[in-house]
């Protein structure tokens, strides 16, 4: 809950905290503000996004035993999931059905029942939007990709360009035509999609007809086996396409003339998604698409990206923030695009907008700041992958290069001084052979109960014996090739390998120098990758003009 100390009225609450108090959705909080004169006022907050009063909210809500009794509306749902199960959408669409007239209903008796009941005392456009509130946020919570998230489409409406009023928008893989709906918010605009599920399509259909949205029209089919929209070109296409599926159509559509950019691979299911929506564009008209993180820099569709970059196409790719799609497991990139006016070759002048949002909040502002933009030129991304990540490009563009370059080789100076003081001082010992005369198996130690396996290699278990000395003499050259085979695979022969007797002390002594040496060894890989990473910031520091040689 949202506490404002500094109000007079206590503690503040949104509309989405009270629908949570009630047990309800928002809708049915918005229909009690409408409905009801006595439910409180706004305390604080915007017009938009109105505060309340809890003691005034919880006051007003025991008054009308709204928090202390299941509210119709979500006794209606919970008869629906009983009803339908996992076919909800099947519901939804029955239940819309019979908001809007529609003759011999197919509503289970409980389901009709409880239907009649409510529609007596709210609307049916606030009912099906309740209803819509209510199975987004169960998909949100099952981690579905039945229905595109709320914070997806909060995404998608603020990066959509400006339409005018009669615009026509096409989403042609609509589910329910919530963000169908979310980007043409205007009564007049022409909207066009086409689902593959019959029961969305129609709910969706259903709940346009509901909403009083005349020009809309939703036909059930497969878009790319079945396009039911043929000659459509619409201003604005919005898709939040299928993802991994890899039985898409391609073998019975690979001579299609949608594939104006390149044929798409099975794996690359997203970029037939792409080109059919960038088929049902007008000349400057734009797109704009949900993609999965990978699609960005896969092999597989490496010729297309570069034919979107090459042709001008893509505009703008936005890396949305972790969590902002549940369904999926990396972040989401959302790709904004436009056909050109013309067919001629984009001006190699011409830059691709890269936006980094991966550090936000899923909830929060979706206006980058400065270090969160890039314009990339589109000879930088025609390369070997044209990779459109939007943080690959950020990164190179917004680093501390000298900070950078001054800590490393802090860093590695630093490591170096070390290294230098780790190795042991060693003297000339009795000559090789010298420890071969009194020597004893891994094996007899282990029988003797003076090692014991935590790993591939043994340890000590006796305070006769130290482990240093063990793993040290263990991984003498004498000792690795008794354990290696003969195809070259290293592995600990407990049988094989010896070491010399020492009494303790002898052990202790040897067993801190080979100890100092394996830490010695540890750092030289750290020398060593240091020195990679000092080498890549100073030549490409050098290389951006961001690090300059001394005069």
């Amino acid at each position: 809950m949202t506490d404002n100390a500094a109000s007079s009225a206590g503690p503040l609450v949104t509309g989405a905290e009270i629908a949570r108090l009630a047990g309800v959705t928002r809708a049915a909080v918005s229909n009690w503000r409408r409905r009801y004169d006595d439910f409180p006022a706004p305390a604080g907050g915007a017009a938009n996004s109105p505060l309340y009063a809890l003691a005034e909210v919880q006051e007003w809500l025991d008054k009308q035993r709204k928090g202390q009794e299941v509210s119709p509306e979500v006794e209606l749902w919970q008869a629906m999931r009983a009803a339908y199960g996992e076919q909800m959408i099947t519901g939804l669409a029955e239940v819309a059905a019979a908001l809007a007239g529609e003759h011999q209903p197919r509503l289970p008796d409980d389901v009709a029942t409880r239907v009649r009941e409510l529609a007596q005392t709210e609307a049916p456009v606030d009912l099906v939007n309740g209803l819509t509130e209510r199975f987004m946020d169960s998909a949100r919570r099952a981690g579905s990709d039945q229905v595109t998230p709320e914070s997806v489409v909060r995404a998608m409406r603020h990066f959509a360009p400006a339409l005018s009023a009669d615009a026509t928008v096409f989403d042609p893989a609509c589910g329910i035509g919530v963000l169908l709906l979310s980007v043409a918010p205007e009564a007049g605009m022409r909207c066009y999609g086409q689902e593959v599920d019959a029961d969305s399509a129609r709910y969706a259909q259903l709940r346009a007809d509901l909403l009083g949205r005349s020009g809309v029209r939703i036909v059930a089919g497969d878009s790319l086996r079945a396009d039911e929209w043929p000659n459509l070109k619409a201003d604005l296409v919005v898709c939040d396409p299928p993802t991994g599926v890899t039985e898409w159509g391609r073998e019975e559509l690979l001579l299609d003339s949608r594939w104006e950019l390149g044929t798409p691979s099975k794996a690359e299911g997203e970029l037939a998604w792409l080109q059919h929506a960038y088929a049902h564009t007008e000349p400057g008209g734009q797109i704009l698409m949900v993609m999965p993180a990978s699609v960005a820099y896969r092999k597989a569709g490496r010729r297309i990206r570069s034919e979107l970059v090459r042709r001008g196409i893509v505009r703008q790719v936005v890396a949305l923030p972790p969590g902002t799609a549940t369904s999926h497991a990396l972040p989401v990139h959302l790709w904004c695009l436009q056909r050109p006016e013309s067919t001629a070759s984009a001006d190699t002048n011409h830059t691709v907008r890269m936006v980094d949002l991966t550090g936000n909040s899923p909830d929060g502002s979706l206006e980058p700041r400065p270090d969160q933009v890039a314009d990339v030129p589109l000879i930088e991304l025609l390369d070997d992958t044209v990779d459109l990540t939007p943080g690959s490009h950020l990164r190179s563009r917004h680093r501390d290069y000298p900070g950078e370059y001054a800590a490393l080789r802090k860093e590695l100076e630093d490591q170096i001084r070390r290294l230098a003081a780790l190795l042991p001082e060693l003297a000339a010992g009795g000559g090789p052979g010298s420890l071969d005369s009194a020597t004893t198996s891994v094996a007899d130690l282990a029988r003797a109960g003076l090692v014991t396996y935590e790993g591939p290699e043994p340890l000590s278990a006796s305070e006769q014996l130290d482990t240093d000395y063990l793993q040290g003499f263990l991984r003498s050259s004498v000792n690795t090739r008794r354990s290696t085979s003969a195809s070259g695979t290293y592995r600990l022969d407990g049988r094989g390998s010896r070491i010399p007797r020492m009494n303790i002390d002898e052990q202790r002594r040897y067993g801190t120098a080979f100890r100092a040496l394996s830490e010695f060894e540890e750092g030289m890989r750290k020398v060593d990758e240091l020195s990679r990473q000092l080498a890549e910031v100073a030549r490409d520091g050098l290389a951006t003009g961001a690090l300059a040689p001394e005069k």
